[in-house]
């Protein structure tokens, strides 16, 4: 069984590839919010990237303990889209503390 390409639209691709590129986002926040796996992010990079930006995100986050869960620490929670000491933002303006 062929397995169905997704289309995502200009905004949806610059958000993967925005949440492939931070160090803490992990492969499976990019799974849960988009539905893709590590293999289709790859395939997105490496279709959307010059091929020399590509083979450096590629040595940057092979291996890296913060994009696989699995490797993550105790305690992190998987499903966090963003870095807990990250500013809100709420109708464009930076919330205040």
């Amino acid at each position: 069984m062929k397995k169905e390409k997704k289309h995502f639209s200009i905004r949806e691709l610059d958000r993967i590839i925005e949440m492939a590129w931070e160090d803490r986002t992990p492969f499976d926040a990019i799974l849960l919010q988009f539905g893709i796996t590590e293999q289709e992010v790859i395939e997105i990079m490496r279709k959307e990237m010059k091929p020399s930006s590509f083979r450096m995100w590629r040595a940057r986050v092979q291996g890296r303990k913060t994009k696989h869960s699995q490797k993550r620490m105790y305690g992190i929670d998987d499903a966090r889209f963003k870095c807990s000491r990250q500013k809100q933002i709420t109708h464009n303006k930076i919330s205040k503390r």
